[in-house]
């Protein structure tokens, strides 16, 4: 993919090798942001424009799943992938239902498959981005016609 500035992904893991190793991988592709916690994660989603969130499932103190929740409350644009090392189709389904993830990982993740996910990912949020600036566009559109249509109505 070309682009003139880095995605911006953030790897949220309760594992700090697990937050190096991905960091090391990524680091020269990505503009990568790593959080041991989902507290962590959403202060560096409220000063940073992420694009990408890709989290780990079994984590103290908030799941994958429920953290996920909370961005979309303030940060509804981000792709968000889970990410799990356990067979459970409880959080599968509850990521789906409720963090309205893009994608689920199985751990150990493979370079190759998280990096051609990331590349899915950005280019949905860029086409979602488009969408809605196109939408923006439009209404501001219409209401410049409806304006003129009603001066036009009065005289």
């Amino acid at each position: 993919m070309e682009s003139k500035s880095k995605i911006n992904v953030l790897y949220v893991d309760d594992e700090e090798n697990n937050l190096y190793s991905f960091k090391a991988t990524f680091r020269l592709k990505y503009k990568v942001f790593t959080a041991i916690n989902g507290n962590d994660a959403m202060d560096i989603i409220r000063n940073n424009d992420i694009q990408i969130i890709i989290t780990d499932q079994r984590m103290p103190g908030m799941t994958g799943v429920e953290f996920l929740e909370k961005v979309i409350e303030s940060h509804p644009n981000p792709m968000r992938i889970l990410l799990t090392g356990y067979t459970d189709m409880t959080a599968v389904v509850e990521a789906v239902n409720k963090g309205k993830i893009f994608y689920y990982l199985n751990k150990p993740w493979s370079e190759k498959e998280i990096d051609d996910i990331i590349e899915k990912a950005y280019e949905i949020y860029l086409n979602k981005k488009e969408i809605i600036e196109q939408n923006s566009r439009l209404e501001l559109s219409n209401e410049q016609f409806e304006f003129l249509l009603r001066q036009k109505l009065l005289s």
